[in-house]
């Protein structure tokens, strides 16, 4: 098993990870609407990690984080328990390094999501939807494989890894800098390395997390000052619904300024905006940040912020409107 590394990484961890990873991923794009700035009051950049390959931003860190494992640590393949796109990613870096990927998924998973971790080598291992019973499935697959578990987004080369599709939209900005980013949060390891990324790069950057309402841990967490580990979460944004991980927890106390919440109807409505302004699909988490700047207009009013589209795995027979 990997070890649970509760070191904080840096910017130059963050930069080393681009390095490595950079051959396996895409360079995501940059969108911007008219339209939807009017309606935010502010200027908007999207960063499009929705196109991202697997369709998701967490091909960053997993990518990352496989490898650097070693050829022993390899050897047997790597295993995780994920709701679809960590699970995705990992069967993709591991089919790129030639390993076998054992994936402990929730029944409740969106059927795309499932098809994908197939699509790409992966072997999913059902459990009911509980954090209890991924856990244990995975210590069971472990077991079973001798495989090397990779956290969905609770270690150190994870968050350097989401980190840096920050750091990607930072050079891509250059003088044209957003002074502030927003990024969903489920686990944090998204919002975690764009954080780290952020204040080292632009220490007067605004990073703010988004999380619906209906699944508000880490925005309770965030504000109470201790990490939520039991909650009740009954969300659309089926991405956002992990419990703050510990390593996250702390660097997302020290470096993010605020966590916002919506609800689940400004969700869709965010996703409609996307879809019939950008025209792009993304899942409901992705839409999560927009909703937010939508719901708090005066935190963001003037300013220049950049969202980072956290994905677009989307059933399109299930839409939620």
């Amino acid at each position: 098993m990997i070890d649970n590394i509760l070191w904080q990484p840096t910017l130059i961890d963050i930069e080393q990870a681009a390095l490595r990873i950079a051959p396996y991923i895409h360079q995501t794009p940059l969108m911007r609407s008219t339209l939807i700035d009017q309606l935010a009051g502010c200027r908007l950049t999207f960063k499009c990690e929705n196109l991202q390959k697997t369709g998701a931003f967490k091909v960053r860190g997993a990518c990352n984080a496989v490898l650097k494992l070693s050829a022993q640590q390899a050897a047997r393949g790597v295993a995780t328990h994920s709701s679809g796109n960590h699970g995705a990613a990992l069967a993709l870096a591991a089919r790129n390094r030639g390993i076998p990927a054992y994936i402990v998924v929730p029944s409740s998973a969106p059927v795309v999501k499932k098809r994908a971790i197939i699509g790409y080598g992966g072997e999913i291992i059902d459990c009911e939807p509980t954090l209890v019973a991924r856990l244990e499935t995975l210590e069971q697959t472990l077991t079973r494989t001798g495989a090397q578990f990779v956290p969905p987004y609770d270690h150190a080369d994870i968050i350097s890894g989401q980190g840096t599709a920050a750091l990607e939209l930072h050079r891509q900005l250059a003088a044209n800098s957003a002074d502030t980013l927003i990024t969903p949060v489920g686990g944090g390891g998204l919002l975690a390395g764009t954080a780290i990324a952020s204040k080292s790069l632009r220490p007067q950057c605004r990073v703010f997390g988004a999380e619906p309402a209906a699944a508000d841990d880490a925005y309770r967490s965030f504000y109470s000052g201790q990490r939520i580990t039991e909650h009740t979460v009954n969300s659309i944004a089926d991405g956002l619904l992990t419990t703050l991980g510990v390593a996250n927890f702390s660097i997302i106390q020290q470096s993010v300024d605020s966590i916002l919440r919506v609800e689940e109807q400004q969700i869709i409505d965010a996703m409609k905006l996307i879809a019939s302004r950008l025209k792009l699909v993304v899942e409901p988490s992705a839409a999560v940040p927009l909703a937010a700047v939508l719901a708090h207009k005066s935190l963001f009013a003037g300013s220049h912020v950049a969202i980072i589209l956290s994905g677009g795995n989307v059933d399109l027979e299930q839409l939620p409107w």
